[in-house]
């Protein structure tokens, strides 16, 4: 099931109920906020017992249209890439 941002704040207020559920809104906003600008910044990211996530550059390539065959060229760029921690894995595949 996939969960959204809303379903976690809720998930946070329930499950500590110590914040209001605007106080929980803005410390997950802000995370993500924070996240979002180290990652910009080519930062990586390390979440013990959770993962690794961290910018890495692609370079241009051939590649092709697969409905229709032909090749272009993909142009170089920078995407976000996660590895889950041995604990997190372990987890996920019992």
């Amino acid at each position: 099931m996939t969960k959204t941002k809303h379903d976690l704040v809720e998930l946070i207020y329930n499950t500590l109920q110590v914040y209001s559920k605007r106080d929980v809104i803005s410390i997950v906003e802000s995370f993500f906020e924070i996240m979002k600008k180290e990652l910009e910044n080519k930062h990586e990211i390390v979440l013990s017992g959770f993962g690794k996530f961290r910018v890495i550059k692609k370079a241009e390539r051939m590649g092709r249209n697969p409905r229709t065959g032909e090749s272009t060229i993909i142009k170089a760029r920078h995407v976000v890439t996660f590895r889950p921690s041995l604990k997190l894995r372990e987890k996920t595949n019992q």
